[in-house]
């Protein structure tokens, strides 16, 4: 079996095996015209059960044929230009390139004597990038597997810094629209049930100052510590971005730890045309950011900065296998003295690769490209009689939902919603996302494929009419 092990021996294995895989993958990407078959649990399920791992094929072709009939053949393909459902982008070659790379070298980031260069080449994109976000001279960070792991590392540093023996006076306030990672983050922190303050939204979808404010000032009131306001830059149903100068001012008139959970929006960093969209990022204490949703990065890619390096001394432990205090003094630079995990993949790489290989501003003419087209889109919609649009998009998401002329019965309208959404999922001509707004179900599209067009967004709302028309007429045949 030790010739299945990559090393010198095997190289020449290595690089067949590889290209095996990425002839494989390629010959699929090409001749995908539809991102996904329709494939049901019930029906892929007992392919998967049949399979017996304690009995290997012994070949990687025939391997690679097994994984087509589990995976790749019904797979959901986020470069198809009508995939327009999550916050999952098509990826850019320099960074699978990058993948490629890492995986095969498999160094790991938590110390220098295991990473090398690979530590030197994270710290500089790092700085790269709070650089960008404008946080000063003093600002650093790490690499995260993902916008839940920022966010939680930020309310850590939140909670340390509040400096308070009572952590169930604790205070968090995040926008009724910010992502539910804040609340699993509370839990995780020991924080109590009442934690976390919900802040009210506007009809853009954009945190209440006025109501922060008051909630503040309520806390104080009542003798308990706000500990951090948690703003969004791209919420995750709507995009919006919360007004982050009047928040920041609000954070420095009680001495609140302001962290701005950027996971979706850190791609106006890049902007070539849209910058100023998220001006007041800069005043942040820690900023998340999800290279791999809209710097069209695969997963993961992910990263949590801080304006105050000396901030994560709060996740620091000394092991003295791993990274002894000695280290320091010694001036070796470890990046598990920063970061919740121990063992961490070279992400990294593939953010180097990419900037490397198009630059940043290849990287926000991408994403300015999908801002673009999401207004278009938005544009088709407040035009078409048969759709409610909610907001105009600020970023590149869209929420709308059917509204038949000749039905008014909401609960019969989320139905048709409901229908449309699974139906075109089990057609495989489209994915579409879904969500609720004031207890409605809607549908969504998150746009961030810069090759989907106006075109592909009205093939697609056709269709959606069509299952949504079939469905009442489906009940009201069944009524009479």
């Amino acid at each position: 079996m030790r010739s299945h092990l990559l090393n010198d021996t095997t190289a020449e294995q290595y690089r067949r095996s590889v290209t095996e895989g990425i002839e494989r993958v390629a010959a699929k990407l090409a001749a995908t015209d539809r991102p996904f078959t329709g494939v049901t649990v019930d029906a892929l399920a007992p392919a998967v059960d049949a399979i017996d791992l304690d009995r290997p094929l012994h070949d990687t072709a025939a391997v690679l044929d097994e994984l087509e009939d589990v995976y790749l053949r019904d797979a959901v393909y986020f470069h198809h230009p009508r995939y327009l459902a999550h916050l999952n982008c098509p990826v850019v070659i320099p960074a699978v390139l990058g993948e490629a790379v890492l995986s095969a070298v498999n160094s790991s980031l938590d110390t220098w004597d295991q990473s090398a260069g690979g530590t030197l080449i994270e710290r500089k994109l790092i700085d790269w990038t709070a650089a960008r976000v404008g946080l000063g001279p003093a600002a650093d960070g790490v690499f995260t597997s993902g916008g839940s792991q920022s966010n939680l590392q930020a309310l850590l540093l939140a909670r340390e810094e509040a400096k308070t023996d009572r952590p169930a006076d604790l205070r968090i306030f995040a926008s009724e629209a910010g992502h539910f990672s804040v609340q699993k983050s509370a839990k995780l922190l020991g924080l109590g049930p009442d934690a976390v303050v919900t802040i009210p939204v506007d009809h853009d979808k954009r945190m209440q100052t006025v109501a922060l404010a008051r909630e503040l000032e309520r806390c104080v009131r009542d003798g308990l510590v706000p500990m951090a306001v948690v703003a969004t830059a791209g919420t995750t149903d709507f995009g919006s971005i919360d007004p982050l100068p009047e928040i920041a001012e609000l954070c420095a008139q009680h001495g609140t730890w302001m962290h701005v959970d950027a996971a979706y929006g850190c791609g106006l960093l890049a902007s070539v045309k849209y910058r100023d969209r998220i001006d007041g990022i800069e005043r942040a204490d820690s900023v998340t950011v999800d290279y791999h949703k809209s710097f069209f990065q695969p997963v993961s890619s992910s990263a949590v900065l801080v304006r105050d390096a000396a901030t994560l001394r709060h996740a620091t432990y000394h092991a003295e296998y791993l990274n002894p205090r000695r280290m320091v003094q010694e001036r070796i630079p470890n990046q598990v003295d920063k970061s919740l995990q121990t063992t961490r993949r070279f992400d990294a790489l593939k953010l180097w690769m990419t900037l490397r290989t198009m630059g940043a501003d290849g990287i926000g003419q991408l994403f300015d490209e999908v801002c673009d087209l999401a207004a278009a889109g938005w544009r088709l919609l407040a035009a078409d009689p048969r759709f409610d649009v909610v907001v105009e998009p600020t970023l590149s998401t869209l929420v709308f939902r059917y509204v038949p002329a000749s039905v008014t019965d909401p609960a019969e309208i989320d139905r048709a919603n409901l229908y449309a959404r699974k139906a075109l999922f089990a057609s495989g001509d489209a994915v579409v996302a879904g969500t609720k707004v004031q207890g409605r179900h809607y549908l969504k599209f998150t746009l961030l494929n810069p090759e989907t067009t106006t075109e592909d967004i009205a093939a697609v709302l056709d269709l959606i009419a069509g299952h949504a028309e079939q469905y009442l007429g489906d009940s009201l045949d069944r009524a009479s």
